[in-house]
């Protein structure tokens, strides 16, 4: 049978009468916060230490929605997160992708002729291996992005510097050294939000992403049985991942992602021949497409 997750809904505590609030990982200043005041302004973003407490802060009614990356066109997908989503009994009600830009930020008095390290998440140094090749500059790891900026700042040594999105530089009251120094100009990350109850598009959008789960059967060419119907209705499938199930090697569950609507008739049919080779299949959003999808 086909099910959307669900959780205990007298767990929220959220005030109705209050502003929404939206959860993501990272300080302020961090890309997550940025995508939520670009697409959500009137809600209040709220920072979390950890994808976990993001999750939790939905979960737990602290927060109304959460931000959370999910994919990154260099990085690949993002690793934590994958393992916090199928058991998180959250919904996925949108998704938003976002170019992402690094600035070279430092204090009062500090130029690209007085820094000597430059300070960041490891992704983040990764991605703009070039310039602090170019530069002669010691990368140092931080936690976050965000928060390497703030770090600089309490620093105040024109020594130092960050490798940071450029909301930081304001927030942390940095100077912007460098702009834009990433290697690669197509970097861009896929966010999805979550929230506590499903939020289902309608059918007639012109462009509808369907996210489910979905554990085979333990047969041969059970998964291979499974994605047939997709072939052979025409549905574009854009995301196959899969994980191990309670640490046992027979035991698969997938994460996939279809261009379509369950009521289409062709994801209609796809996913109900699904059942055939499958345990369960959990439909976990349904959502507009972003327009980027169709620009790219």
């Amino acid at each position: 049978m086909i099910s959307t997750s669900s959780i205990d809904q007298g767990s929220r505590s959220i005030d109705q009468g209050s502003r929404p609030r939206i959860a993501y990982q990272g300080e302020p200043g961090a890309n997550s916060h940025a995508v939520c005041q670009e697409h959500y302004p009137d809600h209040e973003a709220v920072p979390c230490a950890s994808f976990e407490d993001a999750f939790a802060a939905v979960s737990g009614g602290d927060a109304d929605l959460a931000m959370i990356p999910i994919d990154n066109s260099i990085a690949g997908r993002v690793a934590d997160v994958h393992h916090f989503l199928p058991g998180s009994g959250l919904h996925i009600v949108a998704e938003h992708f976002w170019r992402i830009r690094f600035h070279v930020m430092g204090p009062a008095g500090a130029d690209l002729s007085t820094i000597r390290t430059v300070h960041s998440h490891v992704h983040a140094l990764g991605q703009c291996r070039r310039f602090i090749r170019e530069h002669g500059l010691s990368p140092v790891i931080s936690g976050d992005t965000a928060g390497a900026a703030r770090e600089v700042a309490e620093a105040a040594d024109p020594t130092q510097a960050a490798i940071s999105p450029p909301m930081a530089a304001e927030i942390y009251g940095l100077q912007v050294l460098a702009t834009d120094v990433e290697d690669e100009d197509h970097n861009t990350t896929r966010f999805v939000v979550l929230s506590p109850e499903p939020v289902t598009a309608s059918p007639d959008e012109p462009a509808v992403v369907t996210t489910f789960l979905f554990n085979v059967r333990n047969i041969p060419a059970a998964l291979y049985k499974a994605l047939g119907g997709f072939a052979t209705n025409g549905v574009n499938m854009t995301k196959l991942e899969s994980y191990m199930v309670d640490g046992k090697f027979t035991g698969t569950q997938f994460l996939a992602e279809v261009d379509g609507h369950p009521d289409h008739p062709p994801v209609a049919r796809a996913l109900e021949e699904l059942q055939f080779f499958t345990t369960d299949v959990t439909i976990m959003g349904v959502y507009p497409a972003s327009p980027f999808r169709q620009e790219q």
